[in-house]
């Protein structure tokens, strides 16, 4: 019972002469009237009571066999039926000599289930010591989880044998980042390396978890064990969740930039036609306790939460990631629109040919400056109810119907009414939509003074790639499971989403029907397949088990190629299908 300071003796007389509780008021009234002799009607008055109703609680009393006015303490169980039925087995062990943890594996064995905290309480009530720590060679065999090396490119060895690898699809891969010469974009943009893991084997090791969809790091230990994932880095065994978590530490936002310019100087006709580009922010959301990190809106549970602003850019026609920006803080974000169109710059010599983007992207005057630039762009204006009502007073005559080249949509025939606007003093056309399917109308805003309604709004209506685009990255390359609370390591995570999302796409148009398919199921038909490796002579064979798509690979002119892959030591790869399987 624990214990407070002393309460004063009228508080204490108080709680007898006027209890609060009912049961409490019935016993000191029943207790005045049986024992002290107080006439009833002084008792009813005196715990407000009716007369006659405390002849009836009398009444009642005097009739009730056991009754209960002090609640009893519930005791528990006296006995353990597990711990008795297992004492005398769990004894025996340790007079074997035998720890909690066996006891209580033997129990499990044994049908006795207990946990080797209930082992250690028994033979504590025993009157037994703790063992003291053995070694483990001093321990019973049973199976252990298995050390691992150490990655060293310095031990990496490529001796004639075979194995069968999880991760045969990567190899897929292996062939695209020798064309585009990847280990040339780890020093372009001076990564961090050691003489144990260069830069270039900790950039393939990195980008090796976002092709391979692996949502976190520390989930990359249940592969650590396969030797074709070291193979595809290039080292004797692959590095540690500890080792890829703290990689990013040593990378800024300058080194970011570079990786991304080196990857555009490498990709830029094949993955990034540079046509239009649909521009976006996401937020990333963050669910642990840091003051650093800023309350953004979330779309998917559409509310402001702590969460990482990341801003993307992707080309329209590829469908791949271009540029992406996670190190953003409240008041920046609307000027990264500039950010973008400078990287463009810087990278290709030229502006970029067409932006497309939200109302919420930027600024007016940051419009104006893209303007001045000759950049044509398409937006949205906000509705404010100035123009709500601007809107709903236009004559009926005023409006045109125009009908959309989209056999997929449902809404193919807008009615849209055109003005020309001055806003920050930028001369605008602004458009205002309705039955494009949203309740309230739509407003475009763009600077293509010749461009007809039709196809401005055909070309706003695909910006909704790009949210096809979020909702792919999120799901299979885990733009939301978040890799730190610090912005500067969330963008180098971008950055290898930018360059998974190009090699993706690569591979996708040698791939027969798969130009546009998202990333996701281009893994799941033709990545996500084991494969048996061969190592002889100069030449590591990988042979694909037979899959259904297995006939869009043997189609797609990747197998039966030598390639030489300079971080091999000069052994070059041939992949094949195997079609029939050995016994």
């Amino acid at each position: 019972m624990p214990i407070g300071a002393p309460k004063e003796l009228n508080a204490i007389r108080r709680f007898f002469l006027e209890p609060g509780q009912p049961k409490h008021r019935q016993y000191e009234a029943l207790r005045a009237f049986f024992v002290e002799g107080h006439p009833a009607s002084e008792v009813a008055a005196a715990f407000g009571y009716s007369t006659g109703s405390f002849h009836v609680l009398a009444h009642h009393f005097r009739r009730e066999r056991n009754p209960v006015f002090f609640v009893a303490p519930r005791h528990g169980p006296q006995s353990r039926p597990k711990k008795s039925a297992a004492r005398d087995w769990i004894v025996q062990l340790r007079k074997q000599n035998h720890s909690v943890y066996e006891i209580s594996h033997s129990l499990k064995e044994r049908r006795c289930p207990l946990s080797p905290t209930a082992v250690r309480e028994v033979l504590k009530a025993e009157g037994f010591a703790p063992l003291p720590r053995r070694r483990d060679d001093e321990r019973p065999e049973v199976p252990r989880p298995t050390v691992e090396p150490v990655a060293d490119v310095r031990e990496f060895a490529l001796p004639p044998g075979k194995f069968t690898t999880r991760c045969g699809g990567l190899f897929l891969f292996v062939g695209e980042l020798v064309r585009l010469q990847l280990d040339q974009l780890a020093h372009a943009a001076r990564l961090p390396g050691s003489k144990m893991i260069p830069a270039e084997h900790a950039l393939r090791a990195a980008l090796a978890l976002k092709l391979w969809s692996i949502e976190r790091k520390s989930h990359v230990m249940a592969l650590i064990a396969d030797p074709g994932l070291a193979l595809f880095a290039g080292l004797n065994s692959f590095p540690k969740k500890s080792y890829l978590s703290e990689y990013s530490c040593g990378i800024d936002a300058r080194k970011t930039t570079a990786l991304l310019a080196a990857w555009h100087e490498r990709v830029s006709s094949e993955v990034f036609a540079g046509e239009s580009f649909n521009l976006d922010f996401h937020s990333v959301p963050y669910y642990g306790h840091s003051s650093i990190v800023e309350r953004h809106y979330v779309s998917a549970r559409s509310r402001r939460q702590p969460s990482v602003l990341v801003f993307l850019a992707q080309d329209a026609r590829t469908h791949a990631f271009c540029y992406s920006n996670a190190d953003l803080r409240k008041g920046e974000e609307a000027d990264e629109i500039l950010a973008f169109i400078a990287f463009w710059k810087r990278t290709h010599g030229q502006w970029p040919q067409h932006l497309v983007f939200d109302s919420r992207l930027t600024t007016y005057q940051n419009l104006a400056q893209v303007d001045a630039m000759k950049i044509p762009f398409i937006t949205l204006r906000r509705r404010s109810p100035k123009l709500l009502k601007e809107i709903v007073l236009l004559p009926r005559s005023a409006w045109r119907t125009i009908e959309l080249d989209v056999p997929t949509r449902v809404y193919r025939t807008p009615r849209y009414v055109e003005q020309n606007v001055t806003l920050a003093g930028c001369p605008l056309r602004q458009i205002f939509v309705q039955d494009l399917g949203h309740e309230d109308p739509t407003i475009l805003l763009t600077n293509q003074h010749h461009a007809t309604p039709k196809a401005l709004l055909t070309r706003y209506a695909q910006r909704m790639l790009i949210e096809n685009a979020l909702s792919d990255a999120v799901r299979f390359f885990h733009m939301d499971a978040l890799s730190s609370a610090v912005g500067l390591k969330v963008d180098f995570d971008m950055a290898l989403l930018a360059l998974a999302s190009g090699l993706y796409r690569t591979v996708a148009h040698k791939m027969r029907g798969y130009a546009d398919a998202q990333a996701r199921q281009i893994f799941r038909d033709l990545i996500d397949m084991p494969a048996d490796v061969s190592i002889g002579g100069k030449e590591i064979t990988v042979s694909f088990h037979r899959r259904a798509h297995l006939p869009i690979l043997l189609a797609s002119g990747l197998l039966n190629q030598a390639v030489p892959v300079p971080w091999w030591n000069g052994f070059a790869l041939r992949l094949e299908a195997r079609h029939n399987d050995k016994t």
